[in-house]
């Protein structure tokens, strides 16, 4: 029995569901995102979503959780949106924008400039004695963090003095250094 597949999804005000040949149609306040749905059933009523599955095989129980959750970021993009925070923690690591290009000094040779989509709104706090922080949100949760993931990857945090791009709130693990 799946657990989440289960649970309905409720639709706030001032979001808008419709379905239409498979494929499920999110607006609200932020923006719009679609989702096809296959091989599950799906029912909007009384300003709430539900999925059925058709029978309990792996792949509908798998499939019935994964829409389910798919739909649930789906409503809480349109209605209150997606953030991710991430750090730059090292000597010299700088982080500027200029609209939707995003300038990292990361203490490489040269600065890496990154085009970001236009669906996600960059921005970048720089305090003096404190680390850079890049701020992205969108209503589209994967988009974010897959932006996210991929500024991460340009200088993962190491495991020694904990330098690199870290998301706000992460835990790193930490490793003695070499004794002498």
């Amino acid at each position: 029995m799946s657990r989440i597949g289960n649970s309905p999804v409720a639709i706030p005000e001032g979001v808008t569901v419709e379905l239409k040949d498979n494929v499920v149609t999110v607006k609200g306040k932020i923006g719009e995102l679609s989702q096809e749905v296959l091989d599950i059933t799906v029912k909007v009523e009384d300003g709430v979503i539900t999925l059925e599955r058709p029978s309990d095989s792996k792949d509908h129980k798998a499939k019935h959780g994964l829409y389910r959750a798919l739909l649930n970021n789906m409503v809480q993009g349109v209605s209150k949106g997606w953030s991710k925070e991430l750090e730059l923690v090292g000597v010299g690591y700088r982080a500027s924008n200029q609209g939707q290009k995003l300038d990292l000094a990361l203490g490489f040779s040269h600065n890496i400039i990154l085009s970001i989509a236009p669906e996600v709104k960059v921005e970048t706090v720089s305090e003096k004695g404190k680390n850079p922080i890049v701020k992205l949100t969108s209503h589209d949760k994967q988009l974010v963090g897959q932006v996210a993931a991929k500024i991460r990857s340009f200088r993962a945090p190491e495991p020694y003095k904990g330098k690199g791009v870290k998301f706000v709130g992460e835990v790193l693990r930490r490793k003695a250094g070499k004794t002498a």
